[in-house]
């Protein structure tokens, strides 16, 4: 063997001990990125979290889809978890949010919803109860919600002015006192007026399903309230197809198609 082809055999077998190396240290990396500081939560608020699979674990994801049916069609949703940039899918419409503006086609002329408003409402009960640890949130420990008998402790969160698009928004995250499982949803609606509010509507969330590696909702119930006293259920929300991926979609996917417009 000459000493060419020598020093070719023992860069070959040298490469061949190197690579996994690499790949350790590259899981290692990736690994470090989506570790979390979980001592900024509520003690009780991150045993929700790790219930429903952990925060390091959905903040290692970076994009979520998910459908919800109606009687005319599926409406398929889909975010950018870190940059919450998010796109809605129907046969009738397509809503989209680029990071500075909503954007809307309607193919039928017929759409009469609120695209700034709506683009990413159903996101946020979707993503439950992992939306409740974004950043300019305060927490807030409350009196037990009691319901047929059972009490959910929970939280109070609200947040710092300027943060989102209606910072004066109130939510409430009522959970299993023995499983630690979400069960209950209130939050206060300020987006149109701009104006905090006492009127809570709750949601109950009883229905989860394994994604991936975390819990979310299967679907989700709204109930009657009378005078804040919670009552029978009113009305039922599904999700299907739901999916995460580690993933980041282009950000040509989010961008408004030529014949949409803004939406003021």
């Amino acid at each position: 063997m000459n000493k060419f082809h020598l020093l070719v055999l023992v860069l070959a077998i040298f490469s061949c001990k190197e690579a996994p190396k690499k790949e350790v240290v590259t899981k290692v990396v990736e690994e470090m990125t989506t570790q979390v500081d979980l001592d900024k939560y509520p003690t009780e608020l991150n045993k929700v979290f790790e219930a429903h699979g952990g925060l390091n674990a959905w903040k290692g994801y970076k994009t979520l889809n998910f459908e919800m049916p109606n009687e005319k069609f599926n409406e398929i949703q889909t975010i950018d978890l870190h940059k919450r940039h998010d796109k809605i899918i129907t046969p009738d419409y397509s809503i989209g949010y680029n990071g500075s503006e909503v954007w809307l086609l309607d193919n039928t002329g017929n759409y009469e919803g609120k695209p700034k408003f709506y683009h990413n409402l159903m996101f946020y009960f979707c993503a439950m109860p992992f939306v409740l640890s974004d950043d300019g949130i305060k927490y807030e420990e409350v009196d037990a919600l009691v319901y047929d008998g059972v009490s959910y402790p929970g939280y109070k969160i609200s947040y710092n002015s300027g943060v989102g698009a209606s910072s004066t928004d109130e939510y409430y995250i009522h959970y299993d006192a023995k499983t630690y499982e979400m069960r209950w949803l209130g939050y206060t609606m300020t987006y149109f007026s701009g104006e905090p509010s006492d009127k809570i509507s709750w949601i109950n969330y009883a229905d989860w399903v394994k994604v991936d590696e975390v819990l979310l909702p299967k679907s989700i119930t709204w109930h009657k309230v009378e005078e804040g006293v919670i009552k029978e259920a009113a009305k039922t929300v599904n999700f299907e197809n739901a999916s995460l991926s580690t993933t980041a979609k282009p950000m040509e996917f989010f961008t408004k198609p030529d014949n949409a417009i803004i939406v003021e």
